[in-house]
């Protein structure tokens, strides 16, 4: 089983995260599964960039972008080149570490 290690993010993760998920989950799913409640406004379909994580290593374990996913992490808040939608990047046998942007494109939460 795959284990996910999160970046401590002042929000989501305040001490970081390291968590277990069966392989072909999503990442915002095995997030989402262990307290992680990472923003995810499009209901996980890939058509918003509120998911969006940077995979810090295992990136390459992961299942392939496809052009949907690439034209919505155009418009993520701090694009990096191993940025993934965390609703579209699902889980092989290798183990993660990523890093949740501090900020999204979603400026109006609905839970305030």
């Amino acid at each position: 089983m795959p284990t996910i290690k999160v970046y401590p993010h002042p929000e989501y993760a305040p001490d970081g995260a390291t968590l277990e998920a069966v392989g072909g989950t999503s990442i915002c799913d095995a997030l989402l599964d262990h307290g992680v409640d990472i923003e995810h406004a499009c209901g996980k379909v890939g058509a918003c960039t509120t998911c969006h994580v940077i995979v810090r290593q295992g990136f390459d374990s992961l299942n392939l972008l496809d052009d949907n996913e690439e034209d919505m992490l155009d418009q993520a808040w701090g694009l990096e080149q191993q940025s993934r939608l965390s609703c579209q990047a699902r889980l092989d046998s290798q183990d993660v570490v990523i890093e949740i942007p501090r900020y999204s494109v979603n400026h109006a939460k609905e839970n305030e």
